[in-house]
């Protein structure tokens, strides 16, 4: 939505009836502006309607926010709840989709049996909505039907909107997240049932000799990409080789902290790699080593 469409796109969600929207764009990215931030942070009135912020969940790669919506001249508030992949850059796709598979499940089941369509949107509505609308659609086609047809759903979108599915990349990216969904599963365990989970996870099978456990850790090596020298260009300079514990376990470029240094001759470099969890950051790295 732009500033002059929010009360249209308000208006939307409640004559439709939607429960869930699900944004696939940052308001701002590389300087520009995406999307107008369309809800409060508190309580906003738009025309008729009343929108206000509940809840608010931040995770490592989505928001979820919670809001009521009323509307003026109704005795009725309804519950809308705003899925927020923040981790999706334009034009391009996800490092991994382990985040955005995680991300589809949860509006799966977030989505109540009664509610209206899901409203998806990014900044154009084609590039991103069209990659998280096949990728949904195909996740459904898998379970139900034991086959994907990536090929003609995107065919059938583009009938509908021109450049569902903008770049080569992206298209790619479909297949990747489609695979990775049908070779691991659903990995997610509820805590409640981890212990329960874990112990049966490791149980032998006495026909194949192996465990659960082991051979989902073979799958995620299956579907991990192999880093190569370029991807670490950093690590494997000259200056930063006795920072290096393993020249075999190098940190990506993409994935680098730095450090701030005292002078300008100083390395900034050091062997580890951040991580978004949650809410937080946390900081990879071998065993303590030495100073350098």
């Amino acid at each position: 939505p732009v500033h002059e469409t929010v009360y249209d796109f308000w208006r939307m969600i409640w004559q439709e009836q939607s429960a869930c929207v699900v944004m696939v764009t940052n308001l701002v990215e590389v300087g520009r502006v995406k999307c107008y931030k369309y809800w409060p942070d508190d309580t906003e009135v738009y025309g008729d309607f009343k929108v206000t912020c509940v809840e608010m969940e931040p995770l490592a790669e989505y928001v979820v926010r919670t809001f009521t919506l009323g509307r003026r001249g109704y005795n009725e508030i309804r519950e809308v709840k705003q899925f927020h992949f923040t981790g999706w850059p334009d034009h391009g796709v996800p490092y991994n989709a382990t985040g955005l598979l995680s991300f589809i499940r949860r509006v799966k089941l977030s989505n109540p049996p009664s509610a209206g369509p899901i409203v998806v949107h990014c900044s154009a509505g084609a590039g991103r909505t069209g990659c998280y609308i096949v990728i949904d659609i195909m996740l459904d086609m898998a379970e139900r039907e034991g086959v994907v047809d990536i090929y003609n759903c995107v065919k059938a979108l583009r009938s509908r909107r021109i450049n569902m599915v903008q770049t080569e990349e992206q298209y790619i990216f479909i297949h990747d997240a489609i695979l990775e969904a049908c070779l691991c599963g659903e990995t997610a365990i509820p805590v409640c049932e981890f212990k329960a989970a874990y112990f049966d996870m490791i149980r032998i099978d006495s026909q194949t000799n192996s465990s659960h456990l082991k051979d989902e850790f073979q799958t995620l090596n299956s579907v991990t990409p192999r880093l190569q020298a370029e991807d670490c260009s950093i690590a494997c300079l000259p200056r930063n080789h006795d920072k290096n514990r393993f020249m075999d376990m190098l940190p990506p470029d993409r994935c680098l902290p730095f450090l701030i240094t005292i002078d300008g001759e100083s390395s900034n470099y050091i062997n580890a790699a951040l991580m978004d969890v949650r809410d937080c950051l946390l900081c990879l790295r071998t065993v303590p080593w030495k100073a350098v």
